[in-house]
């Protein structure tokens, strides 16, 4: 419960100072979305919001310390409840396009969540789709009902908003009216998280592209590392395309061969019980994330493609991936956080078949063309991490 206790003075201090030195305001519809984001009300125990899983000081993704040196995975409103992943970024996640099978490609792209099972095909924005989840999950806010999420809402300062945005206030009397306001929950959450304030474009990076920044000796070195020995533009491009700043993700799928996190709670989650008497997690130690695949052998239609898609995961955009409080403020890498810092990852992709590695997770579909003997030098990891680094927002050019 202390812990608990914690998030809330987070979420308190966070909403009131996120978007301080943005320059431009947000909509209606965006402050609606924000609101909700940072409302811990929305959970069974009004101790979780959003923003406990996407803090913005960490880039979006999980803010707390302690947990992201551990098992990575965050605690639900009710304690000892814990899903099965981290938290992945609500930062650009907004940009994904709804999820699809790319014919020529033979790959799947878009969608949100780890698993792509935030398709957007039924709200037209894999981020909206995403947002609606946690609210009834019940490893999340595990509220009762999607009645109750609109119930709080009705009851918050913010109702008013709601009115401004959707022409009428918050109404629960009939299904249809149910289905129809809890669906606008999500399009308001997307709505704030694809803003200015969220998706922000002011890193060091944005502005040396249009010449307002120059980068370091170490940070141009690392970027044409990035582009070529390190392969990483593979999987992150790092130019801008059609006008549109880079996003630093393909928005495909894809397994690195990244080993199982010993520490992740989910595997102890198989003698802790849900109200229907089922334990959270009947695998214990032995459950398996199976990613893309496991969200595909759901989808009739799609069941066809779940072998070859086992163990992949979203490759996830690369803004932020340093963006933290402090220097010594772990963060978690990778869909179970087994990685703790950006040297870690870098040097596990560079040497994943050289070196005495933990097993992957999901030996199956490792990705064995583009990663694991890349040859680099500890400098030259250092230099692609140094370039990582100027991919965080917030970045203010030296006036000239």
């Amino acid at each position: 419960m202390e812990l608990k206790k914690h998030y809330v003075r987070y979420i308190l201090m966070t909403s009131l100072a996120v978007g301080a030195g943005t320059a431009q305001a947000l909509t209606d519809a965006e402050q609606l979305g924000k609101s909700i984001f940072f409302d811990t009300n929305l959970s069974i125990n009004n101790n979780q919001s959003c923003a406990v899983c996407h803090g913005p000081e960490a880039g979006w993704t999980g803010p707390l310390p302690d947990i992201n040196a551990g098992g990575a995975v965050y605690e639900g409103s009710i304690p000892n409840r814990f899903g099965n992943r981290k938290p992945p970024s609500a930062a650009y996640a907004t940009l994904s396009p709804i999820f699809y099978y790319d014919t020529s490609e033979g790959i799947f792209v878009g969608g949100n969540f780890w698993d792509g099972r935030a398709t957007g095909e039924m709200l037209g924005n894999p981020a909206a789709d995403q947002a609606l989840g946690p609210f009834l999950n019940p490893v999340e806010q595990n509220n009762a009902s999607k009645k109750a999420v609109l119930e709080q809402i009705e009851a918050a300062e913010y109702a008013p908003l709601w009115v401004d945005v959707w022409g009428e206030p918050v109404s629960y009397e009939t299904d249809a009216d149910i289905e129809m306001n809890y669906d606008r929950v999500g399009l308001a959450i997307a709505a704030y998280e694809g803003s200015v304030e969220v998706n922000q474009f002011s890193s060091k990076y944005d502005a040396y592209l249009v010449g307002e920044a120059e980068l370091t000796d170490e940070e141009a070195w690392g970027l044409e590392l990035f582009n070529g020995e390190g392969n990483c533009a593979a999987c992150h491009p790092s130019q801008p395309d059609g006008g549109m700043p880079p996003l630093f993700t393909d928005f495909t799928y894809d397994n690195v061969g990244g080993p199982k996190n010993p520490d992740n709670p989910f595997y102890g989650m198989d003698d802790v019980y849900l109200e229907d008497g089922s334990a959270i997690n009947p695998d214990g130690a032995g459950w398996i994330d199976m990613g893309l695949g496991g969200f595909l052998e759901t989808v009739p239609a799609l069941a066809s493609f779940a072998a070859e898609n086992m163990g992949k995961y979203k490759v996830p955009t690369l803004r932020n991936v340093g963006l933290k409080p402090g220097n010594g403020y772990p963060k978690a890498y990778t869909h179970n956080g087994y990685f703790k810092t950006l040297k870690d990852i870098v040097h596990f992709y560079n040497t994943r078949d050289v070196e005495d590695w933990p097993p992957p997770e999901v030996a199956d579909n490792v990705n064995a063309e583009e990663l694991g003997d890349l040859g680099l030098t500890d400098e030259e990891e250092d230099a692609i991490v140094a370039f990582l680094l100027t991919l965080s927002d917030g970045y203010e050019p030296k006036a000239k």
